[in-house]
């Protein structure tokens, strides 16, 4: 006879799982800041994120200007992106759901393909060097995942079935894939270069006056998601039970489609597409913690995608290199490893969405 746990018990677990890799993610985010092409001893680290003089004023200038953002940045695109692909996943009850399946990434990627390919042809050659430049990307990439946001938010007061929607987010992303390779056929090889760059995505471009607007954005997002955790949970059900429940369903799934927009939206136009963190650190989060509540879920997510991200920009800096790899090549070479080892491992991951 197998003796269940009690709730003590299981809160006990949690909090200590939860504390495990609060710990992790620290040591990361230290590990990170003190790898680089340039060798900087860590306690001078510590002495310069303490406000103190370091031995040299180079160091002081590469630390705050360069690997602290970059470092703030992987946590706040690893949370965000993890969350985004946890909201979706219950909404569409699809393990293999991410956060841009309602194509907010490919709206994104025809915002800046507009804008490099096109914008040479119309407007003469458009400088993209710089603070103007980078802006300009920004914007473009905004407009073209809020365009998306926009189609699917008017979608939801039409359409009652969940399912329905996500194929119509999978058009949506198809149609802006098409048009964008058909930008690439017309430019010349300089433009296309430069929207490449963009698509390998990047944690080290950002500066302290991008993460003043990142940063609330990704906290909003979550906000919105922390005030659905028995919305989600009641999703789980099936959404004919949630509405039995007294659960506004059409409510219930605008707010989670403007949350998981505004989080992967944002993280895309800074830092580029992303991919594998919203689809892998769900299920890494459901296995370490063995639960569907979205109230252990939701916290245990945004810690785990924080680290695993931390834990990729490490490894894209190739330490001991002046290289870096791009971060969209080591999350997917990390991710679709760890989700064909789920597949087998839980051989039917489905069963957590079950009703």
């Amino acid at each position: 006879m197998q003796i269940k746990d009690s709730p003590a018990m299981i809160r006990t677990s949690h909090n200590l799982k939860t504390l495990a890799l609060l710990s992790l993610t620290v040591v990361c985010f230290m590990l990170d800041v003190s790898l680089g092409s340039v060798y900087i001893p860590f306690p001078a680290i510590l002495d310069i994120l303490g406000g103190q003089e370091a031995e040299r004023s180079s160091w002081v200038q590469i630390v705050w200007q360069f690997r602290l953002p970059k470092a703030i940045t992987a946590i706040a695109a690893g949370a965000g992106l993890a969350l985004s692909g946890l909201q979706m996943q219950t909404l569409f009850r699809n393990p293999l759901a991410g956060p841009f399946v309602l194509g907010i990434s490919s709206g994104a990627s025809l915002g800046v393909a507009l804008l490099v390919m096109a914008g040479f042809s119309l407007g003469g050659i458009l400088v993209l060097d710089g603070a103007y430049g980078r802006w300009l990307i920004v914007i473009a990439a905004s407009m073209g995942s809020g365009l998306v946001l926009m189609l699917v938010v008017a979608a939801t007061i039409r359409i009652k079935d969940s399912m329905t929607l996500l194929i119509l987010g999978l058009m949506f992303g198809s149609a802006t894939g098409a048009i964008v390779s058909v930008l690439q056929f017309f430019s010349q090889a300089d433009q296309i270069q430069a929207y490449l760059i963009w698509t390998f995505g990047s944690l080290g471009g950002l500066n302290w006056l991008d993460l003043y607007i990142l940063i609330p954005v990704t906290i909003a997002g979550v906000l919105i998601s922390l005030f659905l955790c028995k919305p989600l949970n009641a999703l789980l059900l099936g959404e004919n039970y949630a509405q039995s429940m007294g659960l506004n369903l059409k409510a219930t799934r605008l707010w989670i489609i403007i949350s998981t927009s505004l989080l992967a939206g944002a993280i895309t136009a800074f830092c580029g597409p992303i991919a594998f963190v919203g689809i892998t650190v769900p299920h890494f989060a459901r296995i370490i913690f063995n639960t569907s509540d979205h109230k252990v879920l939701i916290p245990a997510t945004l810690i785990s995608g924080a680290l695993l991200l931390l834990v990729c920009d490490i490894i894209a800096q190739l330490p001991g290199h002046e290289q870096t790899l791009p971060i969209n090549a080591v999350t997917s070479l990390f991710g679709a490893p760890v989700v064909i080892w789920i597949i087998l491992r839980k051989r039917n991951i489905s069963k957590n969405f079950a009703g």
